[in-house]
């Protein structure tokens, strides 16, 4: 593939603001009429939680032991696709792949039970899914049009420059460092809050030789924006809570383990309706790796747990 593109980065022209339409999948991008690599001031924001830089190039220091479970370490470029069909199908295949094998072996299916809130929650049926008519219906923030933010195609890193379509939107360390302040920007749920569930996915490498995915997270939304759900490591039969807001101006949603800065994941909010949704995820060191959820299919021990729970019907 030429070289087209290098990692994410967004520098901000001074005194322009592009405006950008929402960009639906398989159509040339539009500039929206928010930029979607701005963050405004937002109300709620925790106290003394501001985002913090990551501004050292990698390998200027190591990562905290324990930072990236299961990532490797080398840096992955995000380049701008060149035949955009071959990645698709590549994509397609590659799912579908991680499908099969899930229905066939799927380690600790409900692993979200590790949630200290997933009862309180009432987090029952974590591999449902939102459609985007639902998400629009359920955030009161007047969405209409989805913005989707599909990594290397759209959305994508050339020299230290982030891009949405032909738009530069600002540096990789401010694209990186406003993925942070989303996601530290969620306030407190409401203990009575409900919850969406946005599904289970596992977490996949992009390259057709990828090893066999050994991350997998369950995440939900509640009316607020807030995201919350599990990080699981098969490899170290690891679980650990998550949290994140979406971002209302931009649709941008990202998300960490809680109580840790680093690494940050992100994705549209609107790919998050898909079957697979590309994600970034940050890392302290200054890292971008684009990566790939891609949507689980519900168990049959999960359906046959619903059903067993259910009242048994009176003949």
């Amino acid at each position: 593939m030429p070289d087209r593109g290098r990692p994410i980065h967004q520098i901000q022209r001074p005194g322009q603001r592009p405006a950008i339409q929402p960009v639906r999948p398989g159509e040339r991008p539009e500039r929206p009429d928010h930029r979607p690599g701005v963050l405004p001031e937002r109300p709620g924001q925790r106290p003394g939680v501001l985002p913090e830089r990551p501004g050292v190039r990698p390998g200027d220091r190591p990562l905290r032991p324990g930072v990236r479970p299961g990532i490797p370490d080398r840096a992955r470029t995000i380049h701008r696709i060149i035949n955009r069909a071959d990645w698709l199908e590549a994509r397609r295949d590659r799912s579908k792949n991680i499908r099969h094998r899930w229905q066939q072996h799927h380690p600790r299916w409900d692993f979200w039970k590790s949630h200290p809130h997933w009862a309180h929650w009432r987090w029952h049926r974590p591999y449902r899914w939102a459609t985007w008519t639902v998400v629009t219906a359920w955030f009161p923030w007047g969405w209409s049009q989805p913005v989707y933010y599909s990594y290397g195609d759209n959305v994508y890193y050339q020299g230290d420059t982030v891009y949405y379509g032909d738009e530069a939107l600002c540096s990789a360390e401010e694209y990186a460092a406003q993925a942070q302040e989303i996601a530290t920007s969620a306030p407190e749920p409401d203990e009575q809050a409900e919850w969406m569930p946005l599904g289970v996915f596992a977490l996949t490498q992009t390259e057709e030789d990828a090893p066999e995915p050994t991350l997998f997270l369950q995440l939900a939304v509640n009316k607020q924006g807030i995201i919350a759900g599990t990080f699981f490591d098969s490899a170290s039969n690891v679980t650990k809570p998550v949290e994140g807001m979406v971002d209302k101006q931009t649709q941008r949603s990202a998300w960490t383990v809680v109580d840790e800065k680093w690494p940050i994941m992100e994705a549209g909010i609107a790919n998050l309706t898909q079957d697979t949704a590309p994600v970034l995820v940050h890392f302290e060191d200054g890292q971008t790796q684009s990566w790939l959820l891609v949507r689980l299919e519900e168990p049959k021990e999960a359906q046959q747990e619903v059903q067993a729970a259910q009242p048994a019907q009176k003949p």
